[in-house]
């Protein structure tokens, strides 16, 4: 009976098969990813960016009544928030990778100071992920002659970290600001046209559009569905806006403003 088991090594092109062209698209994709993982930054800024002033201008509205301190209060804060946001994404984002920079170096100190060892670790990993014993002892072996990948793979299996982690976060702290920035302007602009009143409401619908488009945005690049994920965004939202409006006007009440 003929064997129609594929040969694995049919099925992956030789190294002199791989063009220039296709490795530039290989490496496009992992770029493209790189650029859709800022949608945390992206998504943080933007609900921030919404949620506290909305918060802040509400609980000034309904404390004051005053025009002029909900826009004072609304501004600053607006660039206050943007310039707190971006520069903690910036430090922290950094602290991290510095911390992953430090296990990573463990690991290829590891890897230098006992190979052996290191090497059956390798294997055991394979073996984790579902590879039989011989076949991972193999992959192990044949990796070990090719130092980069080796340590490429030993790091993402033991560690979960990527090699060659950045430490240079400001993309991801101008896109955490500006997205905060832009986010404050839906709950704030209303007030400058207004009054109290009629402010309120126009602001909060607005708002709840902005936090609706946030939904789609992220429901599109998560593939999720489009009305859950806007309400899912919109719910939270509207609690926090809630829950601002409430202390701004009563809390104040308790010590007699």
């Amino acid at each position: 009976m003929p064997n129609n088991t594929p040969n694995p090594a049919d099925a992956v092109p030789s190294a002199t098969h791989v063009t220039e062209e296709q490795g530039a698209e290989i490496f496009a994709e992992k770029n493209r990813i790189d650029g859709l993982n800022r949608i945390r930054q992206l998504v943080f800024g933007s609900l921030d960016g919404l949620l506290v002033p909305l918060g802040v201008v509400s609980g000034v509205a309904g404390g004051t009544g005053s025009t002029k301190a909900v826009i004072v209060a609304g501004i600053a804060e607006a660039f206050a928030g943007a310039l707190s946001m971006g520069a903690g994404e910036f430090i922290s984002g950094r602290s991290e990778a510095q911390v992953q920079q430090t296990e990573i170096a463990k690991e290829l100190a590891e890897i230098r100071d006992a190979p052996e060892y290191e090497l059956r670790e390798m294997a055991i990993l394979f073996e984790h992920e579902g590879v039989a014993p011989e076949d991972a002892a193999r992959l192990a072996n044949t990796l070990v002659h090719y130092p980069e990948a080796y340590h490429k793979t030993m790091v993402e299996k033991e560690l979960g970290l990527q090699v060659g982690v950045s430490t240079v976060k400001i993309p991801e702290a101008l896109t955490m600001g500006i997205s905060y920035i832009v986010g404050s302007f839906f709950p704030l602009i209303a007030y400058f046209f207004l009054p109290i009143p009629q402010a309120l409401p126009v602001s909060l619908f607005l708002t709840v559009v902005a936090l609706i488009v946030v939904g789609i945005i992220k429901g599109r690049l998560a593939n999720l569905n489009l009305f859950r994920s806007s309400l899912e965004v919109v719910v939270v939202g509207g609690a926090s806006a809630l829950g601002g409006y409430l202390l701004g006007t009563y809390v104040p009440r308790l010590f007699g403003y």
